[in-house]
């Protein structure tokens, strides 16, 4: 490992309290509510998207605003579940099959998007099966939506001063709280912008040049372009301490949850064109 130089730019952490709303016992954490505001956004633009009959033609949707509003307590279910199960399995398991309690705490932290990825799926084939939709049209929807929930959520991240970056002399680096003396990338922010705004910008663009004509095409643009760009995100995030790093010292688990996201965003983008 290379040491870093201490840098006369890095940048004091903006002490933000993590929690939003506080009424005497009752608190809303900053994290809790991106979540919350995320999916609300999420679906609102999806709503959108439906109503726009023209980014469908030829085809038309196969679902109405009014059963987006009945899928969006399964998508909650989803993401959180999937999402605290994936953190569980994937990144703590040695810990949780000791502390089974400790599972449930979710407000404490941990959550796992490729978990909350699988949990989505899940909850949309249910929902499908139960409403007689279509699941390649509401995975279009689902994956066209949700970066907005993304952006929020690495912005949360970062006013908690958690998943912060690996140390660096960068002019934009952060110290920040818990994470020792050393400047550090704001990886969280690079994650905001790639994963939410980037993805978002180029679906959005998609979509408007007919890719919802095309099932799948949308769902496989967004798991190839989180795959790619959480892969990027890694070389400056700081791997989590109970796994470090795989593969010889340079593989985190991010980058190895990613790379299956991606090979199924292939097939459904080869398996949209070619329909």
């Amino acid at each position: 490992m290379t040491s870093v130089m201490p840098t006369l730019f890095a940048i004091p952490f903006p002490m933000i309290d993590p929690v939003a709303i506080s009424i005497g016992p009752f608190q809303i954490r900053w994290y809790a509510l991106a979540y919350v505001v995320g999916l609300l956004l999420a679906i609102a633009y999806a709503k959108w998207l439906v109503r726009k009959e023209e980014f469908w033609k030829p085809g038309r949707p196969s679902m109405t605003p009014e059963q987006l509003d009945d899928f969006m307590i399964w998508a909650l279910l989803g993401v959180v579940l999937g999402g605290r199960l994936g953190y569980v399995l994937f990144y703590n398991a040695p810990y949780y099959l000791s502390h089974p309690a400790q599972i449930l705490t979710v407000w404490k932290g941990g959550m796992s998007f490729h978990g909350g990825f699988l949990g989505v799926i899940v909850a949309s084939w249910l929902f499908c099966r139960r409403r007689g939709v279509r699941l390649d049209r509401l995975l279009d929807l689902a994956a066209a939506s949700v970066p907005i929930a993304l952006f929020l959520g690495r912005i949360a991240n970062f006013v908690n001063g958690e998943l912060w970056g690996r140390p660096t002399d960068v002019p934009w680096a952060f110290v920040f709280p818990g994470a020792g003396p050393q400047p550090r990338h704001p990886s969280q922010l690079y994650e905001a912008a790639l994963e939410g705004l980037l993805l978002f910008v180029l679906l959005h663009v998609l979509i408007r040049r007919g890719a919802l004509a095309r099932p799948g095409l949308v769902a496989g643009v967004f798991c190839i372009g989180y795959g790619v760009s959480r892969i990027i995100v890694e070389f400056f995030r700081e791997p989590d301490a109970q796994i470090g790093y795989l593969a010889g010292g340079w593989m985190t688990m991010g980058m190895l949850l990613s790379l299956p996201l991606i090979a199924v965003g292939g097939w459904l983008v080869k398996r949209a064109r070619t329909a």
